[in-house]
């Protein structure tokens, strides 16, 4: 029996409809895991596919290419995704994440040259903020911008960027102003296959998320039209990314609810059917209460977002509910990873079971998206 959770009141038949329609995409594309998983990365094909089936840009208006749904639509696809443990598709980021800023901030031409185009898969995006010097502390980038004629000139480098080596469209955090502080960043949109000077690093190998493609970043002179400023005015970018950051750190959060769902149940599975000194794991009292424990921090982390979505949907999340729930959520995933894969005994340890996959791919959360301990710090400003 799959664990449950209270039906949220944002969720309806279509939402659900959505989420069974994503859950079958995603679960079909397990016979390529291992091969993504080796190269680092999805196939583009599976990004167009994503975009057939309308599961891409959900959020979007229609005038713009998307399904005209609202986050709820996103939420759906994030779940889905992480229930079918498909870390390495970088779509609730290209979807819930990039193209918010150019709906939000960008003027009503760019809206209609990129929306559409990532709607299908045709462009795929990115956001490159984090620098090898700087994490978290976007007011200090290093990264900068030049007026020259109509172009912009930009210098620089980027590093852990999701979507890095398959992104044709990015979202780059730079400098317009290197004396104004976070009042001289602006965010500049490179289409990269218009972009001279532009250049993608090393896929980078990490911890987990082994098929999503993360990669460095490097500006050397990269001549960009200044008509690709997100937005008609520099030095609005710092205020872009503090108006869109409580969405994507909400994100992180709903993905955790998704992982700690597919690791609840195929623990429970497993420790039913595996057996110890002649009975059942499940049969162990340690086995039943640890698993107790994990569900509940399932149903209190799932109840915690339930809300969070409810105000974003009126507009009414707050940054600092936005870290709190981030931090709280993703602290509750990794305990709860690490439970499941103890249950698991050794083969818990082996790569070819989900669930160590789902342990690998846990630790990143409470870094990305600004680290835990920034999430805490930001919060404590409004106590």
């Amino acid at each position: 029996m799959a664990i449950e959770r209270f039906k949220p009141t944002w969720m309806d038949e279509e939402i659900e409809m959505l989420h069974e329609s994503a859950l079958k995409m995603f679960k079909s594309w397990d016979e390529h895991d291992e091969k993504w998983r080796d190269s680092g990365m999805l196939d583009r094909e599976a990004w167009l596919e994503a975009g057939q089936m309308g599961f891409l840009c959900a959020s979007m208006p229609e005038e713009y290419g998307g399904a005209g749904g609202d986050f709820r639509h996103e939420t759906a696809l994030v779940y889905a995704q992480m229930e079918a443990n498909q870390s390495g598709f970088g779509g609730f980021l290209h979807s819930g994440i990039v193209a918010p800023y150019i709906l939000h901030h960008g003027t009503e031409a760019q809206k209609q040259e990129w929306l559409p185009k990532m709607a299908s898969g045709e462009l795929i995006g990115a956001i490159a903020m984090t620098e090898p010097g700087t994490g978290s502390d976007l007011q200090n980038i290093k990264t900068y911008a030049t007026k020259d004629g109509d172009d912009y000139i930009i210098n620089g480098s980027k590093t852990f960027i999701t979507n890095g080596q398959l992104a044709n469209l990015i979202i780059v955090a730079c400098k317009t102003d290197r004396s104004a502080g976070a009042k001289g960043v602006s965010l500049i949109v490179v289409e990269t296959d218009k972009a001279p000077g532009f250049e993608r690093g090393k896929k980078l190998k990490k911890l987990g998320m082994a098929a999503q493609d993360t990669s460095e970043l490097f500006f050397n002179n990269m001549r960009v039209p200044q008509a690709n400023l997100l937005g008609t005015v520099e030095g609005l970018g710092f205020a872009q990314l503090m108006q869109e950051l409580p969405q994507e750190r909400l994100i992180v959060a709903i993905a955790g609810i998704g992982a700690m769902k597919l690791a609840l149940d195929l623990t429970i599975e497993y420790t039913k059917e595996r057996t110890a000194f002649g009975t059942s794991i499940w049969s162990f009292q340690n086995t039943r209460f640890k698993l107790a424990e994990c569900n509940t921090h399932y149903i209190a982390s799932s109840a915690l977002c339930d809300a969070a979505i409810e105000a974003l949907l009126k507009k009414e999340l707050t940054v600092q509910h936005a870290a709190l729930i981030k931090y709280w959520v993703t602290e509750k995933q990794c305990i709860v990873m690490d439970e499941c894969v103890q249950l698991f005994g050794g083969y818990g340890y082996m790569m070819e079971y989900p669930i160590a996959r789902l342990y690998a791919d846990a630790r990143v959360q409470k870094i990305y998206g600004g680290t835990n301990e920034i999430m805490k710090e930001l919060a404590s400003r409004y106590m």
